[in-house]
């Protein structure tokens, strides 16, 4: 019995071993959704920050959190913290880390850095140092070192500095993971998959209710609403992740992982995702996104305009992206007159969001939003505005249910 209990315990210290502390960047607004995704997952330890919530898992929960998350931008896994004071005890700092253990002189790397610090000041300086130190590193051990690739580099190094304060990192995602891989067409101004997924996330929509994007652009929405509405794992369609160029990289691991994603996506035929668009081009852009995809029998798509395109009766969520007004020759204020005009004419039942960064183009909508919530949009913050349409006006609605209960009286 006693054997039994050493070796559980044994056990339990092992897996904890085993455990990690990441960060998975995010937008901001999206970090309680963030924190949510993560906490389904099976994450542990989960705090949301700025842009960012931190969690711990182990190597397969990394692989997990690359495929699955639709709110994540990358994964960053610690991998040192220091103090330092100037650049010589910085570059020291860094030349001492085991770079050769990570990758090897066949990979190219690229350092981002991330400043807060009245001692380092320059996020550009401080990449250079980086850069310095590891290829110094390597030049010292093997007479030569790896290469740089700015662009599409095999190893991803994050520097993030706070007052003396300094944590390195390796980003497991490479490329950012709203790049997801399926579009590859766009319209003038496209929403970036990770907001498009929050946005659909925020509004607590549930599948199969109907859910409507009247202006979508090159799609992006809709498709994000479709993933979800049929489990298809946000990375689904990535060639590639960070951490694969990894010397500890685990293939095997890895395909369980991915093997266990795909055997959970179903085939959703009750969800109707509707999406139409009155820009032939940008229409002829979403379907291509849709079949590249793989949701057309999910998305159908209509060339109309919001004035003329007729909603399915019954309950449902819409989500609009409308111009902001930041293009010349945009008269916005009469646009969203009429988008208000649309919502209270053909949208009864709906819960209807709006994205925009134009909140004095807001007020010709004429209808007062029920929720507000800030988030960005890029650089632009914008607000995400819910308009539940009833029949009529509240005002009638709540004069109906006062006459209702007063015979019961």
């Amino acid at each position: 019995m006693l054997k039994q209990v050493q070796h559980d315990e044994q056990k339990k210290m092992k897996a904890e071993e085993q455990l990690f502390k990441m960060t998975a960047k995010t937008m901001a607004g999206l970090e309680p959704i963030l924190a949510k995704e993560l906490m389904k997952l099976g994450a542990q330890k989960v705090e949301a920050h700025n842009r960012a919530v931190s969690f711990e898992g182990d190597k397969g929960f990394m692989y997990k959190a690359n495929i699955q998350l639709r709110t994540a931008l990358r994964i960053l896994k610690p991998i040192h913290t220091f103090k330092a004071e100037n650049e010589v005890q910085l570059y020291g700092k860094i030349f001492e880390m085991p770079w050769e253990d990570i990758f090897g002189l066949e990979n190219t790397f690229a350092i981002d850095s991330t400043v807060n610090s009245e001692l380092f000041n320059h996020s550009k300086f401080l990449s250079q140092k980086t850069k310095d130190a590891i290829a110094d590193r390597f030049r010292d051990k093997f007479g030569k070192r790896p290469n740089v690739d700015l662009e599409k580099p095999d190893v991803k190094i994050n520097v993030h500095v706070r007052g003396d304060d300094f944590t390195i990192s390796l980003d497991s995602s490479g490329e950012s993971l709203h790049k997801r891989g399926y579009r590859e067409e766009t319209g003038v101004a496209p929403i970036n998959e990770v907001l498009a997924a929050g946005l659909v996330m925020l509004t607590d929509w549930t599948p199969p209710i109907n859910f409507i994007d009247p202006m979508c652009g090159s799609g992006t929405i809709a498709i994000e609403a479709a993933l979800i509405a049929n489990n298809i794992p946000a990375g689904y369609f990535r060639n590639e992740f960070g951490f694969e160029k990894w010397k500890d990289f685990d293939a095997d691991l890895f395909q369980v992982i991915m093997d266990s994603a795909i055997k959970k996506i179903s085939d959703d035929d009750r969800t109707r995702i509707y999406a139409s668009d009155i820009n032939r081009q940008d229409l002829g852009k979403a379907e291509e996104n849709i079949r590249n995809a793989k949701v057309e029998d999910t998305v159908k798509t209509f060339r109309s305009s919001i004035e003329d395109f007729t909603p399915p009766p019954g309950m449902g969520t819409v989500i609009i992206n409308p111009p902001y007004g930041e293009r010349m020759g945009e008269n916005v204020n009469e646009l969203y007159k009429s988008i208000g005009d649309v919502f209270k004419k053909k949208y009864a039942g709906y819960d209807c969001w709006m994205i925009t960064s134009n909140m004095e183009a807001v007020k010709h909508i004429g209808l007062k939003p029920t929720r507000k919530i800030t988030v960005f949009n890029g650089p632009l913050e914008c607000r995400f505005l819910k308009f539940s349409i009833y029949e009529g006006t509240k005002k009638i609605h709540k004069l109906e249910g006062k006459e209702k209960k007063e015979p019961e009286a």
